[in-house]
Order: C-alpha cells, then structure tokens, then sequence
C-alpha cells in the first residue's frame, strides 16, 4: 500500500473536553471491558465445556462471544490509553483499526442473520432442525462468514491507503472508521462513499431479512399451544432481538446519515453504542438470561466448591 500524505498520525478527539473525568471514565470503562471479556469468555467456555450445551444454537453464542472478545481488544484498550495520555495512531495504524472493524462487525453482523435463520428453523421447522442444522453445516456456514467478513473491506482499505491526507488529522471519535477517514482526504472521494453506502446497504438488508424471520417465527410461536412452550419461545427469541435491534441500531446511526456534519457528542455517543454498549449486552442477554447456560454456570461453579472443600 502506498499513501502520498503530509500526515503522519491520527488524532482521536475521544474524551478531550472530559478530562477532568479521565480517572472516572478509564476506570468506567476498565470495568465494563474486563466484565465484557470475562463474561464473553466464560460463555465460550461454558459452551465448550458442557456437553448439554453441545448443540448448534450454543455453538452460534460461543461463536458470538468469541467475536465480542476480539472486536472490543481492537477499540477499547486503545481508548482506555487515550483517555489516560492523549496520543496519535499511526496512519497505518489507524486504517488497521478500521479494517479489522468492519472485518469483525461485518462477520457479527452475518452471524446474527444466521442465528436468526437457526431460531427459525428451530421454532417453524422443528421436525427437520436436526437434519437440516448439523455440527458440520455450523462450521461451514461460520467458515464462509468469517472468510466473507475478511474480504469484504480490502478493497476500501486499498483506496483509502492511496489517498492523499494533506489538511487537518483530526477524528472526532473514540476509534479510527473508513467514513472520518475518507472525510480527511484531500481528494474526490465521491467513488469511495458510494462504496461504503454501498456496503452499508448490505448490511442493513440483512436487518430487514431478520426482522422477517422474526416475524414468521413471531407468527408460529403464537400457534403453539403450550403457555409455558409460547414463554420459553418468546424468551428465546426476545433475547436474540434485542441483540439484532441494538447491534444494527448502532450501524445505521453511524453510518446512514441525512446530514453532512454531526457533532462530537452524536459521534461519540454512537460510538460508544457501537463499540462498547453492544458487546457489553451478548453476556447479560446470552449469560444472565439463559436458563441452560445459567445452569451450567451453577453446576461448574458447585462442583468447584465441592472440589476445594
């Protein structure tokens, strides 16, 4: 890659106008990453683990918590040392953290529309759901997603390496994205935000089949008989839509704008949704509101008492 450009680093504007806060807010968010980590990893951990919970729908949150771990490292930390001493990342440094953004938010983003195919046929095709989603299409399915996911921003990442950066290196975020980086070019840009709308469209096209296959899913949970069935139907489902409506909520803040210029607060604010809030969501919907993983987790947690009693 190469890049013509009179700038050397990327400024984050993140907490500039907080700083009397700073020891509150990296302490806030220290906290709300470890928990994000261990609560992710305790998912993956407990998936892995107990064999009740070896079934593909488990698979998908073990999968989804894995992702959470690894797309919160690429923001959060470097957040956390911006908050503490206000420095630069490196021009390559910050088109990397962008990539691997959209490498990891693209791959949630396919995971969701999975895992809402994978309610819908565990809900409206209950007698064919254990010969159509096996072990095996699981991984297949999640190979192609992540394989798409690292693809899918090379050739944005490519064009924006060549442009030329000449005039101001501030972004007004708490992370590096393609859109603010385009913006600090001083060139026609006018291809690369057609791709990146285009992109996004995408995206958001796999809301719209979610939200229809809730809906279908909505619609036959309401033909089942059994009140306490409906319950753990609706609970399930609830759960993962939540999920869904947040993570691409926050995609549709942050990049389908009517306007040209937002402010610094809607900025971070979407920010923050997108890169904190979001992931801090998978371990209480998918840990604290689960039954079987809640059971798992009390009958690991037991047994280790027991052990070092």
């Amino acid at each position: 890659m190469y890049n013509s450009s009179n700038i050397q680093d990327i400024i984050l504007s993140g907490f500039s106008d907080l700083q009397q806060f700073r020891g509150l807010l990296f302490m806030v968010f220290l906290f709300i990453y470890l928990f994000i980590v261990f609560g992710n990893g305790l998912i993956l951990f407990l998936v892995l683990l107990n064999p009740s919970l070896q079934f593909p729908m488990y698979f998908f949150i073990g999968t989804l918590s894995c992702m959470e771990i690894c797309y919160t490292a690429v923001t959060i930390p470097n957040m956390l040392s911006n908050i503490l001493v206000e420095k630069g990342l490196s021009f390559s440094g910050c088109l990397l953290q962008a990539y691997f953004l959209h490498v990891l938010g693209v791959a949630e983003c396919y995971l969701l529309t999975l895992m809402a195919f994978d309610r819908y046929l565990a809900i409206c095709k209950p007698l064919r759901y254990s010969t159509i989603m096996t072990t095996g299409l699981f991984i297949k399915l999640v190979i192609v997603c992540l394989l798409w996911a690292f693809y899918s921003p090379v050739v944005e990442m490519v064009l924006i390496s060549r442009l030329p950066f000449c005039g101001p290196n501030l972004i007004e975020n708490i992370f590096c994205d393609f859109p603010p980086l385009i913006d600090l070019a001083c060139s026609d840009t006018r291809l690369l935000k057609m791709i990146e709308s285009s992109l996004s469209s995408v995206i958001m096209l796999n809301f719209v089949c979610v939200l229809l296959s809730y809906m279908k899913v909505l619609f036959d949970i309401l033909k089942i008989k059994s009140k306490v069935g409906r319950q753990k139907a609706f609970s399930t489902c609830g759960a993962h839509l939540m999920v869904v409506v947040l993570f691409f909520g926050s995609i549709g803040f942050m990049y389908i704008r009517i306007g040209k210029f937002y402010s610094a607060d809607y900025n971070r604010a979407v920010g923050l949704t997108f890169a904190v809030f979001t992931p801090l969501t998978n371990p209480i919907i998918y840990g604290l509101r689960n039954q079987e993983i809640k059971k798992s987790f009390k009958k690991l947690f037991t047994c280790s008492c027991l052990k070092y009693n």
